[in-house]
């Protein structure tokens, strides 16, 4: 019932804004079925798909490395104490720091190519998940760690059954948003220096006042998007099957 709703009202938003176009809008806000039938045209030719090969290969790259070092230093840290001591205080003073501000550093000390924008994007996308891992760990209760422990389980398997399962739901979940925070970050790079790309080809499109290639690119990124959060939905709901199902 929730997802009817949500289809009808993006139903009625675009029979809206497609009415407002019939009575006349400025030559920078396109309609939606033109700005369909210039994504249709663009899938037919090779300029979109390179682009968002070129996008891919940073944002991806950056989103594993930043997911994977977040997930396994937040569980590191929410167990061990003195990592904790180490590691929190620089994460927690350091995360409300837009992140895209470290990209002329980064390009300073690893080159204006790809791998500067991969690690920046790595860097957004490690916050999220480490505060999510570290505060899944801190949130297992106290009695299901003792109760192991009494039944003769290892600390390592105390980890494995009891800690990493109720950490779990909040790693994945942080996914999410790092994943969104891969895009942005991503987007953002390309347009302040790159030759490629979808972010590059908006400034272009900006410059050139090519409206149509601007809201094309738009789609694209909104696509990839969706897609990959679908791909995390579904990772979580096999992964958590044992979880009650979530309308999310």
């Amino acid at each position: 019932m929730r997802s009817l709703a949500k289809t009808a009202l993006l139903v009625a938003v675009l029979v809206l804004w497609q009415l407002a176009a019939l009575g006349g809008l400025p030559e920078y806000v396109l309609s939606p079925s033109e700005i369909a039938r210039h994504f249709v045209a663009a899938l037919g030719g090779a300029e979109l798909y390179e682009h968002v090969g070129a996008s891919l290969r940073r944002s991806i790259p950056g989103f594993v490395l930043g997911s994977v070092l977040g997930a396994v230093l937040g569980l590191a840290a929410g167990v061990a104490r003195w990592l904790d001591r180490m590691l929190s205080p620089a994460v927690f003073l350091t995360y409300p720091v837009p992140k895209i501000v470290m990209l002329p550093i980064f390009m300073i000390w690893f080159g204006i190519g790809d791998l500067s924008k991969v690690l920046i994007i790595a860097l957004a996308c490690f916050y999220p998940v480490f505060i999510n891992a570290y505060y899944g760990v801190r949130q297992t209760r106290t009695i299901l760690v003792w109760s192991a422990l009494n039944m003769g389980a290892t600390p390592a398997q105390v980890f494995r059954r009891v800690v990493l399962p109720s950490a779990l739901p909040m790693i994945l979940a942080s996914l999410r948003v790092s994943l969104a925070l891969s895009f942005i970050v991503m987007f953002a790079a390309e347009m302040i220096n790159a030759r490629s790309g979808l972010g590059h080809l908006i400034r272009v499109a900006e410059n050139s006042l090519r409206f149509d290639l601007m809201y094309v690119s738009l789609v694209a990124i909104a696509v990839l998007g969706y897609a990959g959060d679908r791909l995390v939905r579904l990772a979580h709901s096999r992964l958590l099957a044992w979880q009650a199902p979530s309308n999310a």
